[in-house]
């Protein structure tokens, strides 16, 4: 068997596998017209304003957290279902999953299912690098989890959505609902 050097070794083709992903999920959305960065010309390492145009739209936000969390569950159920694979090809996995969500999370079914069942009125989509942003955050959660304890994953994910539950009435937890089965009671407490 003939080995390759370096970062072109056999061992690192998933972690390429999952760099690919991004570049294609990327160029995806950018294809289907989202702003490549925020409409205002600029790009934030944080926002922190739900209810404004530039939400979604800069590296990181409130919703950040969620897709961490995405990655400690994506490392969990892989773990059970898939742990004879190497770390990088479920990794890898992870990344495909996470890239399929924001490609279709930007798609005009998704945004308008968001404006007409959550308060999210004024969402038009994410920027792209905040697409990447977020894939990024869900492999910090993957990574993570492979490395805490059990109990660490899973307090950092309770805390997580106890934080953003309580600072801005929403998570992980809260969006999956609103998506799948919107209440208008939680709708209500989420307008504040």
């Amino acid at each position: 068997m003939i080995s390759a050097p370096g970062i072109f070794a056999r061992r690192s083709t998933p972690y390429w596998a999952a760099f690919l992903v991004i570049l294609a999920a990327a160029a995806w959305l950018l294809w289907i017209g989202r702003a490549p960065i925020c409409t205002g010309g600029y790009v934030k390492l944080w926002h922190g304003q739900t209810m404004s145009s530039e939400n979604s739209q800069h590296l990181t936000d409130w919703y950040t957290p969620s897709h961490v969390i995405h990655g400690l569950l994506f490392y969990g159920v892989l773990w059970l279902v898939a742990r004879r694979l190497p770390f990088g090809w479920r990794l890898a996995i992870a990344t495909l999953v996470e890239s399929a969500w924001e490609i279709a999370e930007n798609s005009d079914a998704i945004i308008e299912r968001y404006r007409a069942v959550t308060i999210s009125l004024d969402y038009y989509g994410d920027s792209v690098v905040n697409s990447v942003a977020d894939i990024l955050a869900m492999v910090l959660g993957f990574a993570l989890a492979a490395r805490l304890p059990v109990w660490a994953s899973v307090a950092l994910a309770i805390g997580f959505e106890a934080l953003t539950t309580w600072l801005i009435r929403d998570g992980l937890a809260l969006n999956v609902l609103m998506l799948a089965w919107p209440m208008q009671a939680v709708k209500a407490w989420q307008g504040g």
